[in-house]
């Protein structure tokens, strides 16, 4: 499987150098030449696999340059109880991703919060950490890797590359816009290749510093920067993997279809979704929950992408989608508009220096109908009501960016064709998010016993401006 870049880079790299390198060259996105179909006959064998085989049979249409044993074992590695906490339980497959009934057979929870930093994004960093510490010790060589959390990414990213031999990980998130436990995820984390470099600005100021650090070819080459944010393709590939699960134990038959509901801020999530669609299967719908930072509501809404400055970027009770520049909406884009790079080039050439377009009076807008995603928004009202709706109606609790997946798949479930289950993908564990739980409820959530006092640990970070160079030479320093 050959790779290209979404503004139309001519090389054709394969996964292992996409998984090293981040960004394309000219600032574009990597994605496969073509999204591989999924036959009836493979989903019929698919149905019942534990999940790391299902994880190996799925990833291994996108990777390629990996011989097949050793991606078979570094998928069994991965997807195991002993990193899972649901898995623990017992001996079924299906317990690294439980799916709960809310109300059987119409809406479910995608249980995707049972790693180690009880939220969705281990189920891709757990996987990044192996592919990564596989190809450097093939390879021989190092890498620091530079990536922007919003909340969430940060430390799953760290758990996942911690105390690696070949890995330096630097993380930027924005200070003090993060929960407490969500900051001494991060900040506790004592190990010599990490490091945490807190923003005074907004999620869209860190994120901008990783786009222009990974654009300067001379210093990403001289220091080995790569990426794990989702603009990494290998997050996007182990995302595809659930929505398979997912559908397979939502439904008896693979004659069905499933409609997903899925919190997100950068659209890596929901393009996830999209990608696993378009392989084949049976998605009636893909519904995106957005909070008060509906910038990529608008878009489905209206076809205008505007992204907002930081000054404008509201601070929520969902922190983890505080975001207004979804790096992976690109990757869409381009698949909507016929798969032009030099049509998505210019309509990046345009957010890059500020601004926004507008797709309204296009042919691309008419098409949306047939990518068979909705959108919808939750505010912080919404947040705490479903919180509360939830917990009182089904006795779970469930954190505020899946309160916003289940507020906006409820205005949009009867839009569904009859029997389509429903799943919102829970994004994280309440734990760590206790002060809205205690504003909703008026208790704080459990947290499990491996993680208490973990706010009490002495925390480890550098508090720099919003400032390129000065995170530069923060880099070259310790690189």
């Amino acid at each position: 499987m050959k790779y290209f870049s979404t503004r139309g880079h001519a090389a054709r790299p394969e996964f292992c150098d996409i998984l090293l390198g981040g960004l394309a060259p000219d600032g574009g996105l990597y994605l496969p030449e073509s999204f591989p179909a999924v036959s009836r006959a493979e989903l019929d064998a698919w149905r019942h696999l534990p999940y790391a085989d299902l994880a190996f049979e799925i990833l291994s249409k996108f990777i390629t340059d990996i011989p097949a044993d050793d991606l078979r074992d570094i998928c069994a590695r991965t997807y195991t109880a002993n990193i899972y906490r649901h898995a623990r339980t017992g001996d079924d497959p299906t317990r690294i991703v439980p799916l709960r009934w809310l109300e059987p057979g119409k809406l479910g929870l995608l249980a995707l919060s049972n790693g180690p930093t009880l939220a969705f994004k281990d189920m891709a960093m757990q996987l990044l950490g192996n592919l990564f510490e596989y190809v450097l010790t093939k390879r021989g060589e190092t890498i620091n890797i530079l990536g922007a959390t919003s909340g969430d990414t940060g430390s799953a990213a760290e758990y996942a590359m911690r105390g690696k031999s070949h890995v330096k990980v630097f993380m930027l998130s924005p200070h003090g816009k993060m929960s407490a436990f969500q900051r001494a995820q991060m900040y506790s984390l004592a190990d010599e290749n990490i490091f945490n470099i807190a923003v005074t600005g907004m999620f869209d100021d860190a994120q901008d510093i990783v786009k222009a650090v990974s654009s300067d070819a001379a210093f990403k080459a001289r220091h080995r920067i790569g990426a794990v944010n989702s603009i990494n393709w290998a997050r996007i590939a182990a995302q595809v993997v659930y929505y398979f699960h997912g559908y397979f134990a939502a439904t008896s038959s693979n004659a069905q279809q499933v409609a997903f509901c899925v919190p997100t801020g950068n659209f890596g999530n929901i393009f996830a979704g999209h990608v696993a669609r378009c392989m084949g299967l049976p998605v009636a719908r893909l519904i995106l929950a957005t909070n008060e930072n509906d910038v990529l509501g608008e878009f489905f809404r209206t076809g205008v992408y505007r992204p907002r400055k930081a000054s404008e970027t509201h601070v929520t009770s969902s922190p983890s989608m505080d975001i207004s520049k979804a790096s992976n909406f690109e990757r869409f884009i381009f698949d909507l508009v016929d798969r032009n790079p030099a049509t998505v080039a210019g309509l990046w050439k345009e957010v890059d220096a500020g601004g926004a377009f507008d797709l309204s009076d296009t042919p691309f807008f008419t098409r949306l109908p047939e990518f068979g995603i909705v959108s919808g928004t939750s505010t912080h009202a919404d947040r705490l009501a479903t919180i509360r709706e939830v917990h009182a109606r089904h006795g779970v609790m469930i954190d505020p960016h899946t309160a916003d997946g289940v507020k906006v798949a409820s205005r949009h479930a009867a839009d569904l064709p009859d029997g389509v289950p429903l799943l919102v993908m829970e994004t994280a564990q309440p734990a760590k998010f206790a002060d809205t739980l205690r504003e909703a409820l008026g208790r704080d959530p459990e947290i499990p016993a491996d993680l208490q006092g973990l706010e009490a640990l002495p925390q480890r970070v550098e508090v720099m401006p919003p400032d390129v160079d000065a995170v530069k030479a923060f880099i070259a320093a310790r690189a």
